[in-house]
C-alpha cells in the first residue's frame, strides 16, 4: 500500500492556470472518483500525480518522499497510469503490449499475464495488431497492460469511456474494488458510476477542488450542482444512486 499527496500544486500552460493551489491527500488504500466539468483540470492533475508533467510550483509526495526524486523505473513500479488517449510507437499485437506492461515488474509470471488477458476477454484479439482493434478492445488491452503488474497506486483517466455498457460497468467495478487493497484514483465522466462504485468522490472546477468526501455524503451536496452548472435530481433505487440533470434557469 502507498500514500500519494499533492501540496499547493500550481500548473500553468501559456497564460492558463490549469491547477490552482490544489492540495490533496490520498491513500494508503481506497477508491477515489475524480469528477468535474470539461476543463476542470482532472487529466492535468492525474498526469502531474503520475510524475509525467511537472508542476509550476508545489510538491507531490509518494510514501512521504518527493516523487520528483524517484527514477522513472521506480515510479513505474509504484504507480500505474492509464491515459485517456494512447498510441504505441510500433503497431504491436495485443499480447506484445501486455507483455511490455508486465516487464515493469520482473516477478510477473506468464500465468499472471494469461489471467489478466482472460479477465478482460482478450484471447480472441491477442495476436491482432493495435491498428486493427476497436476502441473498446484497445481500452481493454490498455487496462491489461497497466494492471498486469498490480501497481500499489493506480491512476486512470476515463478508462471506460469507449466501452459498451456491460464492459463499462465491469471496469468501473474492478477499478473501484482495487481500493480494498491499494489506491485507485479514476477520472469518471459518468457520475452514476462514480457514486455507485467508488468510496470517495473529489469534485474539481477551474483547477481547484471544490468538494471532497465520502460518496454517500457528497451525493446530496449542492456543490456538485454548482460545479456542473445544473440542477440534479437525486434518485435512489435498489440498484444504486442516480443523478438526473436539468438546466438551471434564472
Amino acid at each position: 500500500m502507498s500514500t500519494l499527496s499533492a501540496r499547493q500544486l500550481v500548473v500553468r500552460r501559456g497564460g492558463a492556470r490549469l491547477l490552482d493551489d490544489l492540495s490533496l491527500a490520498l491513500g494508503p488504500a481506497g477508491s477515489v472518483a475524480l469528477v468535474g466539468p470539461n476543463g476542470a483540470g482532472k487529466s492535468t492533475l492525474l498526469r502531474t500525480l503520475a510524475g509525467l508533467d511537472q508542476p509550476t510550483s508545489g510538491a507531490i509526495e509518494l510514501d512521504g518522499g518527493a516523487l520528483s526524486a524517484l527514477a522513472a523505473a521506480v515510479r513505474a513500479r509504484h504507480i500505474g497510469y492509464l491515459p485517456q488517449h494512447f498510441e504505441p510507437h510500433w503497431d504491436l499485437t495485443a499480447r506484445q503490449l501486455v507483455d511490455i506492461g508486465a516487464q515493469r515488474v520482473p516477478e510477473v509470471s506468464a500465468a499472471a499475464i494469461g489471467a489478466i488477458m482472460a479477465k478482460y476477454e482478450l484471447a480472441d484479439v491477442a495476436d491482432r495488431r493495435w491498428s486493427t482493434l476497436s476502441g473498446g478492445e484497445r481500452a481493454r488491452v490498455l487496462l491489461s497492460m497497466v494492471l498486469v503488474s498490480d501497481p500499489p497506486v493506480l491512476l486512470a483517466d476515463e478508462p471506460a469511456a469507449s466501452l459498451d455498457i456491460r464492459h463499462r460497468l465491469e471496469v468501473a467495478a474492478a477499478l473501484a474494488a482495487r481500493g480494498r487493497a491499494g489506491l485507485s484514483i479514476v477520472v469518471v465522466h459518468d457520475l452514476d458510476l462514480a457514486f455507485r462504485f467508488f468510496d470517495r468522490v473529489v469534485v474539481m472546477q477551474a483547477g481547484r477542488i471544490v468538494a471532497d468526501g465520502p460518496a454517500d455524503e457528497l451525493f446530496a451536496d449542492k456543490r456538485l450542482d454548482a460545479a456542473f452548472s445544473v440542477n440534479f435530481e437525486r434518485v435512489v433505487t435498489e440498484s444504486g444512486r442516480s443523478l438526473v440533470a436539468s438546466e438551471r434557469r434564472g
